[in-house]
């Protein structure tokens, strides 16, 4: 099973960009898809963008796509979000997990990291 240590989170001004990190540990995932998920308090997770284990596809929820990017790099264990043109909308805690894609999104397994805030003022 994966660890997943989340970074890169901060608070930004509406437009700006941050680059999200999820460094796992605990034996390579690069046979799994990998993908990112957002919460705000009072809401569920939410999935956000997944990458095939190959890196070769990529899946976003309709509201992100064209702002962010994700990928991924197995030889250090790493995936990462790229997010630009930033809405105060965005602003949640967001996590990194394994899983498989089914239908265009990310069903995740294993356990959740602490995640990393990110914050988008108006």
């Amino acid at each position: 099973q994966v660890q997943a240590v989340e970074s890169g989170g901060g608070l930004v001004q509406d437009g700006g960009s941050l680059r999200l990190s999820c460094a796992a540990s605990g034996r390579t995932f690069s046979s799994y898809a990998m993908g990112w998920f957002r919460q705000v308090p009072g809401k569920e997770r939410e999935f956000v963008a997944a990458v095939t284990w190959t890196g070769s596809s990529t899946y976003y929820v309709p509201s992100v796509k064209g702002r962010f990017t994700i990928s991924r790099n197995n030889a250090k264990n790493t995936v990462y979000l790229q997010m630009s043109s930033l809405k105060p909308e965005d602003t949640a805690v967001y996590y990194c997990a394994e899983g498989a894609v089914i239908a265009g999104t990310l069903v995740p397994f294993g356990s959740w990291g602490q995640g990393t805030q990110v914050t988008v003022s108006s």
